[in-house]
């Protein structure tokens, strides 16, 4: 990034989360790897930031990496396993991904005690929510129409909300969940729904910047959240 007058501002560094899959394939290769769809860097990169993955690593080791950064994304992926929020689970829960939860929310715990600029997309944000004590709906419908297609819809933002803020009118934007939020956990608010009730963003007031959405910026054209999170970083 360059000010106005010619000094070079180091871009903000955000950590994103990543996938751990056991049997990826590219090339001749299949082997395990971390994954992280290209939308996410890219997204991070056209707002301004460098993006640096952050694979599933020891719980304990998450407030070390979270102090290297300027700002945190929490990707989307795996519905959260519902012993995370005192739940049995439901029969169209998918599998767990334990590994990714713990470090995913140990990585989310170190951010909310640090006051790093934090965004949770669709299971970021549920996992958010769970982070903070609240609860998950294992199943709606309507949200993820076709299988390994994204859909959209209209989400409203909730007026004076930070979310709000960043963009002040109903948008389409590009979604596939099939879970929501259900109770609120401590502290967060709700900042924008569908037009079917779902909570569609969630945010933490009493924190300078923690913004969750249920749906997918990073497979859409608007750059506004993700700019508003690498301002936060920059200004932190």
């Amino acid at each position: 990034m360059s000010s106005g007058e010619g000094v070079v501002v180091a871009r903000p560094l955000i950590g994103v989360s990543t996938y751990l899959e056991s049997g990826a394939r590219w090339g001749v290769w299949e082997l395990e790897a971390a994954l992280l769809p290209v939308g996410y860097p890219r997204l991070v990169q056209r707002a301004g930031g460098l993006a640096a993955m952050l694979p599933p690593d020891a719980p304990e080791l998450a407030a070390e990496a979270v102090a290297r950064l300027d700002g945190l994304v929490i990707a989307g992926g795996p519905d959260v396993e519902p012993v995370r929020y005192g739940a049995e689970r439901e029969e169209r829960t998918g599998p767990p991904a334990p590994d990714r939860d713990a470090w995913e929310l140990a990585l989310i715990d170190a951010a909310l005690a640090s006051g790093v600029p934090l965004l949770g997309i669709c299971r970021g944000m549920q996992l958010l929510n769970v982070a903070l004590g609240g609860t998950l709906v294992q199943h709606i419908d309507g949200h993820a129409e076709v299988v390994g297609v994204f859909g959209g819809h209209a989400v409203k933002p909730v007026p004076g909300s930070l979310y709000a803020g960043v963009v002040p009118e109903e948008s389409f934007v590009p979604t596939y969940h099939h879970q929501a939020v259900d109770r609120l956990g401590e502290g967060l608010v709700p900042s924008a729904y569908a037009a079917d009730g779902t909570v569609e963003a969630v945010e933490l007031p009493s924190s300078d910047w923690v913004l969750g959405v249920q749906w997918h910026p990073e497979m859409g054209e608007d750059v506004r959240v993700m700019r508003a999170l690498v301002e936060a970083a920059a200004a932190g």
